[in-house]
């Protein structure tokens, strides 16, 4: 059975680990007796109350766990090879479909829901902080199809009250599309 509480224990305590020590990983990650919306809610505050800002959004990144991104890499793949540049790859209709959008010369990925299992749970967050593993996530998709690094800003996020979640994605080298 797939069980994304123990993945993401895993990958925080992975990510937290190469920032600090295992102790600070357990630490970070203990929570046993708590719910999965508790666990995460004091998961994260445990992350900000022990790294600056930049760590703790350095070390969320690296806690994507991965998933169906096989699917999602060939779907951006199959886009690019009809495409000559990124307003082509993103005005195609499934790129519509799968939440791209390229306005003011800008590529954007927006979810109309949350796409975290971890969330389903989870009424509110208080900061950012969890979802900055979907960044990570888009960040290692948009590299792996693109061939150069990206920079993937959060704007939005429903869990933060935003009706949308919404990715800055932005290529910091050349693409090379068909």
């Amino acid at each position: 059975m797939f069980n994304i509480r123990k993945i993401q224990e895993q990958v925080i305590f992975g990510a937290v680990k190469a920032e600090s020590n295992e102790t600070m990983a357990q630490t970070i990650v203990n929570g046993a007796s708590e719910s999965n919306p508790v666990w995460v809610k004091n998961t994260m505050k445990r992350l900000e109350d022990n790294f600056d800002l930049l760590t703790v959004k350095k070390i969320r990144m690296n806690c994507q766990c991965g998933y169906a991104m096989d699917e999602k890499l060939a779907l951006v793949k199959e886009l690019m090879a009809s495409a000559a540049n990124l307003e082509e790859f993103a005005n195609q209709p499934k790129a519509k479909t799968a939440g791209l959008s390229y306005h003011d010369d800008e590529l954007y990925l927006q979810f109309p829901f949350c796409p975290c299992p971890m969330l389903a749970e989870v009424d509110k967050l208080n900061s950012n902080t969890w979802c900055q593993c979907t960044t990570g996530y888009s960040k290692v998709l948009f590299e792996k199809a693109f061939g150069c690094q990206v920079d993937v800003e959060l704007l939005k996020s429903i869990k933060m009250g935003d009706e949308i979640c919404l990715m800055k994605i932005t290529p910091l080298g050349n693409i090379h599309f068909n």
